[in-house]
């Protein structure tokens, strides 16, 4: 990790992930025993609580910069965060000011389609409160929905939003 052998906290001596499943379908960190089986006659510690058998990882974005609720000066300000389409990878991200139209945020280069995708807004704010959504579109043209769920059972779903004051 980062360089240096995996310290006992991160799951010593192997972290074992699968990619496009989100972590408690996928992330081991430390295994205590082994059981042979067959996928459909054992449920894992999380499906046993509610949580979906397979949760492939949804196409999402966030706004990282500004922070929610916080008093901004009228001017330019970043609009920032990161966008991600597991599989298929991220080909723009919108941002809506309130009500208004989806507009194109710039994109940094993509490692690889299954990495994160930074993205940035300049937005010119003016005086007021305002609501900020961000939303992603992938390779396959699929925008991400803005359906809002709660991650349980298989991961949270929506546009994300949120609301800051210009003065």
């Amino acid at each position: 990790m980062n360089g240096e052998p995996l310290p006992i906290v991160h799951g010593f001596p192997v972290r074992m992930i699968v990619p496009g499943l989100y972590g408690y379908v996928s992330g081991t960190k430390w295994i205590v025993d082994i059981e042979l089986t067959r996928f459909d006659a054992y449920d894992p510690y999380w499906v046993q609580r509610g949580w979906a058998e397979q949760a492939p990882i949804k196409t999402m974005s966030r706004i990282d910069t500004p922070s929610p609720n916080r008093q901004l000066r009228a001017g330019e300000i970043p609009i920032a965060g990161v966008a991600w389409a597991q599989d298929v990878g991220i080909d723009r991200v919108d941002v809506a000011i309130d009500d208004g139209p989806w507009l194109m945020a710039e994109l940094t280069a993509e490692d690889t389609i299954d990495t994160w995708r930074q993205w940035l807004y300049r937005w010119e704010a003016t005086s007021g409160e305002h609501l900020l959504r961000v939303r992603a579109i992938d390779r396959t043209d699929a925008s991400q929905t803005p359906v809002r769920t709660d991650p349980l059972p298989d991961g949270a779903t929506g546009h994300h939003t949120i609301a800051v004051v210009v003065r």
